[in-house]
């Protein structure tokens, strides 16, 4: 059985698997939320159809970042080891806005329609804004990061021979690409990881352990990248770690 773990990075593909109302996540702003609490909480709210129908997507066209979130977005990709928690600091999303034509005021720009705690263009008895934190602003959902870059490699058992294909986050490290293993091989933990012969840092990532990700010289080449993935060799350790 894998140990259980924090997950940091997920790739589009897996937040896409979730669109349902009764599991729902998104991404904006290279964050990953899940909202499944916030529609369970509301159910029945019509402000939630266009989150609905978002479903599994990325909707950072919705909102602006801040100067802040940019420069922490920035940090995020050229340092894949740094804390998740040292990242949410200047986290400030704010929804877009235009300026309305009939009244000339600022107002929040929805064309996807108006969403559950955004407030009427126009003054309205029912508008009740006692809900505290919007939720675009509530870390709470936040459940980690949007890969800004996913790629494809592959897994070699040389002890059975097995070789799978699997995606992974191009900030992750070789621990955690060893944790998205485990559902392939319970024994993951037991092997050695090596490429190109040498052993791997299991604490760095593909890239800083020299595995260079080479899609773009491949796609300028005309090269279909699936035949030219690298290949990550694990060896048995003859020593069972996981039951």
């Amino acid at each position: 059985m894998a140990p259980a773990y924090k997950q940091r990075y997920y790739t589009p593909g897996e937040v896409a698997q979730h669109s349902s109302s009764k599991d729902l996540w998104v991404s904006f702003l290279g964050k990953v939320y899940d909202l499944t609490p916030l529609l369970d909480k509301n159910a029945g709210n019509i402000l939630l159809k266009p989150i609905q129908n978002a479903g599994g997507k990325d909707i950072s066209h919705w909102f602006n970042a801040n100067a802040d979130s940019v420069i922490v977005a920035e940090a995020k990709s050229q340092d894949s080891l740094q804390s998740q928690d040292t990242q949410k600091t200047d986290f400030d999303p704010k929804v877009r806005t235009h300026i309305d034509r009939k009244t000339g005021c600022e107002v929040p720009h929805t064309p996807q329609g108006r969403f559950i705690h955004i407030p009427p263009a126009y003054p309205s008895a029912t508008w009740a804004n006692d809900f505290g934190t919007p939720w675009w602003k509530d870390e709470s959902y936040c459940i980690g990061h949007l890969s800004t870059k996913t790629r494809k490699i592959r897994i070699i058992n040389t002890l059975t021979s097995q070789e799978h294909t699997i995606e992974v986050c191009g900030e992750e490290t070789l621990e955690e690409i060893l944790n998205r293993f485990y559902k392939y091989n319970k024994h993951a933990a037991s092997y050695t990881w090596k490429y190109n012969g040498a052993n791997l840092e299991m604490t760095k990532s593909l890239e800083q352990n020299g595995v260079k990700d080479e899609d773009e010289e491949f796609y300028e080449l005309n090269f279909n990248e699936e035949d030219w993935l690298p290949a990550i060799h694990i060896y048995f350790n003859d020593d069972l770690t996981e039951a």
